[in-house]
């Protein structure tokens, strides 16, 4: 019966545009009318027989999916890939020329743009800007290995520019060999300043797909997910991620304090004792490690339950009809379904979580310039009075940072993570066994803009930052804690162990336009990349090309900068409509030279 509806849906707007042309008395506008009628009536059901068939009947059914299941994330995935026949076919026979075929996708972005929803205060913390996150994916290789870009690859590159819109959420799969001339105009596409594309690493995802299970030429095929997160397309289970947040830092006071979150004041875990009482930051990180391990199991009972009241009350019987293999199986995709069934949740505040072990470390235990006593007072105070801001500003200044390079900082929060990583991947998800290849977890950063909310339910932090600030977003740096340059930042991230966190690695970069104003400047930002890529193994990367001036103009006259878009976080959103916690926060960001 769904199939069906789809069809009478379909059947509503060829009724529709029949009639129309009856009234229309322009006979241009009622041939076009005629040729829509004809196509809806057609699409998606039967097979479509051109370009336009093709684009008409993607839309149907990423509108639909996003009625029936009121989601995020529904993506469009290897758009270039499946739809290069179709483009190719008309090119050469002549039934479309290139301009008409560009207009055909900036109309499909508009529409993209239309889709949206109301959402709860919490979730509008999380997601700043309303989006939804559908992802369109380009570029990348092929299934034999080969440079995948393709001309359609290039029109979608440059139909995403000429829209400039915050939606589809555009992505450029990178790899060794990816088409010079694509990378290049890929550059062209940042230098605009509205956060697209980002670029995510063949040379890591791909491998990783493969060590969980996934069958070569199905991670060859892999496309991105709403913001960083990976998939098969067509073959996976309902979700990647995004069901619940590790707040790290939230979970460090909670050890510090004894278990007992600082917040709130209730308790989050049995308690290992209390900072004040610690006499070694070994003792920190035993009471650490039996934490988060705690914590991890309750975030897993949490999931757990959403994820079987979901299957019993939301079965997306449309969506289970598309995914392989379900149908197979009779099974949709929340009963296992799927062919393969891989999930992470959110891990927040990564940055801050290393900036604030590196602190405690030296300053505390290390070099006893601070007492655990005093630091706890300082933290409960919000750093309030002359010897608080005292202790904030050795804080802040006489310890390393994470995002330079230094590996008495870096580390230090890779082994940390080390205990949530290890610790996930002991409880499967409620898919495993039923079915699917995987069924189990993963870490991901991807943050999305929660650092900001998150952030407002977080007290002061060892790391100097005050209650209430936003949190570092997804494995970026703290704002201005990263001073020695991009590639810095780079050598930093890639320490992380990126082959395990497959949920995403999420970066964000910030550059003033100027330092993309010259051929030269442009040549050694895809050679960073390169270098980032292909040498250190980074997983994802995303650029906000825009000035403080500008982002600072806005927020004093935002009447003349209705256009400004800006990325947010695994995604873009107009600067306006951003809180102003978030807006400082972009602004805050790093402003990154080559």
């Amino acid at each position: 019966m769904v199939i069906v509806a789809v069809r009478r849906f379909a059947g509503r707007y060829a009724a529709l545009a029949r009639e129309m042309a009856e009234a229309e008395k322009d006979e241009a506008r009622a041939a076009e009318l005629r040729r829509i009628a004809e196509t809806c009536e057609r699409v998606p059901y039967e097979p479509a027989r051109s370009f336009r068939e093709a684009v008409q009947s993607v839309w149907f059914i990423q509108l639909i999916l996003q009625i029936e299941s009121n989601g995020h994330s529904l993506s469009y995935g290897r758009f270039d890939q499946y739809m290069f026949p179709y483009h190719q076919a008309d090119i050469a026979s002549g039934a479309i020329t290139r301009d008409e075929a560009l207009e055909l996708l900036t109309c499909l972005w508009i529409k993209t743009l239309s889709v949206n929803k109301v959402r709860s205060q919490a979730h509008t913390f999380s997601s700043a800007g309303s989006p939804m996150y559908q992802n369109v994916t380009i570029g990348g290789q092929t299934t034999d290995k080969r440079d995948a870009v393709n001309d359609l690859s290039f029109l979608v590159l440059q139909s995403v520019a000429k829209t400039r819109l915050t939606q589809p959420n555009l992505t450029v799969r990178y790899h060794a060999g990816l088409n010079k001339e694509f990378y290049d105009e890929c550059i062209e596409v940042m230098k605009l300043g509205f956060g697209m594309p980002a670029l995510n690493n063949d040379e890591v995802i791909i491998p990783s797909f493969i060590k969980w299970g996934v069958a070569e030429e199905d991670a060859y095929n892999y496309s991105v997910i709403g913001c960083v997160e990976t998939a098969v397309p067509g073959k996976w289970g309902y979700r990647c991620t995004g069901m619940s947040y590790v707040n790290f830092p939230r979970m460090l006071l909670c050890v510090m304090n004894d278990g007992v979150d600082v917040t709130t004041g209730k308790r989050f875990a049995k308690g290992y004792g209390s900072f004040r009482d610690m006499k070694s930051y070994d003792e920190l990180m035993e009471a650490w490690d039996k934490t988060i391990r705690e914590i991890t199991r309750a975030n897993v009972i949490v999931e757990n339950a959403i994820d079987k009241a979901s299957e019993r009350d939301v079965p997306d019987v449309l969506c289970s009809a598309l995914t392989d293999d379900c149908i197979g199986r009779g099974k949709t995709i929340k009963e296992g379904g799927a062919v393969y069934d891989f999930i992470s949740g959110l891990q927040v505040g990564i940055a801050n979580m290393a900036d604030s072990l590196a602190a405690i470390k030296k300053l505390v235990f290390d070099e006893r310039r601070i007492t655990p006593a005093e630091l706890a007072d300082a933290l409960e105070s919000d750093f309030a009075g002359e010897k608080g801001e005292q202790i904030r500003r050795m804080l802040v200044n006489d310890a390393p940072k994470y995002g330079n390079d230094d590996d008495s900082v870096d580390q230090l929060v890779v082994d940390a993570y080390q205990s949530y990583i290890d610790e996930i991947a002991k409880y499967p998800n409620t898919r495993h066994g039923r079915g699917p290849i995987g069924g189990i977890r993963y870490a991901g950063t991807s943050s999305i803009s929660a650092n900001v909310g998150q952030g407002m339910g977080t007290m002061a932090t060892p790391d100097g930052r005050h209650a209430h600030e936003p949190l570092a977003e997804g494995c970026s740096p703290a704002h201005n804690a990263d001073t020695h340059g991009p590639t810095a930042v780079f050598k930093s991230v890639s320490k992380l162990p990126t082959e395990k966190i497959t949920g995403g690695v999420l970066l964000n970069q910030k550059m003033a336009p100027t330092m993309l104003a010259s051929e030269r400047n442009k040549q050694k930002l895809e050679m960073l990349i390169s270098s980032f890529f292909d040498r250190l193994h980074g997983y994802h990367v995303q650029y906000n090309i825009v000035s403080r001036e500008t982002l600072l103009d806005a927020q004093a006259h935002p009447e003349r900068h209705k256009d400004l878009i800006v990325r947010v976080a695994g995604y873009s959103a107009f600067f306006n409509v951003l809180s102003r916690a978030t807006q400082d926060d972009i602004i805050a960001r790093t402003e990154q030279t080559l």
